[in-house]
């Protein structure tokens, strides 16, 4: 078993230490063969720790330096100085603080990171379906601001989640996003027998240009379509696996 992590990154976020690592190069082993960072899963304690101990050596800190937050699918934002003691329910974390690496994890919802390198202010996000729709990302660009970053000079990068070809949905699901905008059909197309296939990154970047991100982008991995790759939570859910794995994603100043 190699040890060698894989970490994608953009050139968009040159200059800033930053990664999207995939499954490849960890401790776990069985369902969540690899890299598993989620202590939300049932995977081995040790394993994880170990896990995200070699996510922190990659990223040039210490374990105790990797700042998350407890996802709950909401647009909460939270601003750090430090890392915290324990983490916050939210969504999303930015800091001005160099040293403080800011992660997110995922299976499926898109992992966002963001700079402003003139302003020396970063972000991360966690932006499911409901996460976008509600405002994570826009919650994000404000808190960023806060710190003195503009909006103009954002950089915001999509990182690999489950693409348009993968995510199948019920009429419901495309209502609750018509009612908030009809514009928002547009991210909505005919899969098989007819059932709507949801473009969540291409809603992502949508939901980023609107609020005056210029430089908004995809890496373009799909997690569903890439076993050895990436976790996925609907891909889990179709195999009918016990559990699933959750990806890390990482950025500092």
């Amino acid at each position: 078993m190699s040890h060698t992590l894989e970490i994608l990154t953009s050139p968009a976020l040159d200059g800033v230490h930053h990664g999207f690592f995939t499954r490849k190069g960890g401790a776990s082993s069985g369902v969540f063969q690899g890299l598993n960072c989620g202590h939300g899963s049932s995977d081995q304690t040790e394993a994880v720790a170990l896990n995200r101990a070699r996510v922190a050596a990659a990223m040039a800190a210490a374990p105790e330096q990797l700042a998350g937050v407890h996802q709950v699918h909401s647009a909460d934002v939270v601003t750090l100085a430090a890392p915290p003691e324990a983490p916050q329910r939210a969504d999303a974390l930015v800091t001005a603080t160099p040293g403080v690496v800011l992660t997110v994890l995922t299976a499926d919802c898109q992992p966002v990171l963001f700079a402003d390198r003139e302003a020396g202010v970063i972000g991360a996000a966690h932006a499911g379906w409901r996460g976008a729709l509600d405002g994570v990302l826009e919650a994000t660009v404000d808190a960023m601001e806060d710190l003195g970053a503009r909006r103009g000079r954002i950089v915001a990068v999509v990182g690999p989640c489950i693409s348009q070809a993968a995510y199948e949905v019920g009429h419901d699901f495309m209502e609750t996003f018509l009612v908030e905008d009809p514009e928002y059909g547009r991210f909505f197309s005919g899969g098989p027998g007819g059932r709507p296939m949801f473009d969540l990154p291409g809603f992502g970047l949508h939901r980023l240009r609107t609020a005056g991100v210029q430089e908004a982008l995809w890496i373009r991995h799909c997690t569903y379509g890439d076993a050895e790759r990436f976790y996925s939570y609907r891909r889990t859910t179709h195999a009918q696996e016990a559990d699933y794995g959750r990806l890390i994603s990482a950025i500092r100043l």
